[in-house]
């Protein structure tokens, strides 16, 4: 599937999520905590995987085309997030901002204390240390030799575990951050969020 019918595909997939958090509401739902999805053109198994060029990498070696399919989906998410507390008055939605959050992890992994922003902890080989064939704790034959993908020594220089989830160090931070509310709308701690009241 491109990129072009990937961002066809969005305004449906909203719509049919928009239809799902009415459905809870309607059954008795109240509070919603709602986040959006991250930079999937900084994720080692796109970057490993999906057809991109030198010229379409960011600064932070991340594929734009990608990082731009969230950025769409996100954008028509977050409308429709405003839309929903219209349509929904007694619901509490909180809307989290996660691509904010992971891209300013690796955009910034130095300063928080990581190595790898982009290569995996658990994998085999090539520039990411991601291979589709030879998974994180896998073990196959690879042009005759037995190969494993393992984990490296100290997790907590990596970003990312093994090319689709992060890494515990990462997770921890990413938690924080969805705690503290600093980028949530409202901009509340999650213990205010769960708790807020639900009238107007």
């Amino acid at each position: 599937m491109t990129v072009d019918l990937v961002k066809a595909f969005i305004p449906d997939l909203i719509s049919q999520f928009s239809t799902i958090i009415k459905n809870i509401y309607f059954g008795g739902g109240r509070s919603f905590l709602i986040h959006n999805t991250g930079p999937v053109g900084c994720l080692p198994y796109i970057l490993d995987r999906l057809p991109h060029t030198t010229s379409q990498m960011d600064k932070n070696g991340c594929a734009t085309p990608y990082n731009e399919v969230s950025q769409d989906y996100n954008k028509l998410l977050k409308e429709a997030v405003i839309q929903l507390r219209t349509d929904l008055p007694m619901a509490a939605i909180t809307y989290v901002d996660m691509y904010s959050i992971k891209y300013g992890l690796i955009t910034n992994a130095t300063k928080e204390g990581f190595k790898y922003p982009l290569r995996t902890c658990c994998g085999y080989g090539g520039l990411y240390n991601y291979n589709r064939h030879v998974g994180c704790g896998s073990k196959v034959t690879l042009n005759g030799t037995q190969v494993e993908g393992k984990s490296c020594k100290d997790p907590s220089v990596y970003v990312n575990w093994d090319g689709v989830h992060f890494t515990q160090t990462s997770n921890h931070i990413f938690s924080g951050h969805v705690i503290s509310g600093e980028f949530s709308d409202p901009p509340l701690p999650i213990s205010q969020v769960c708790h807020r009241s639900l009238t107007r």
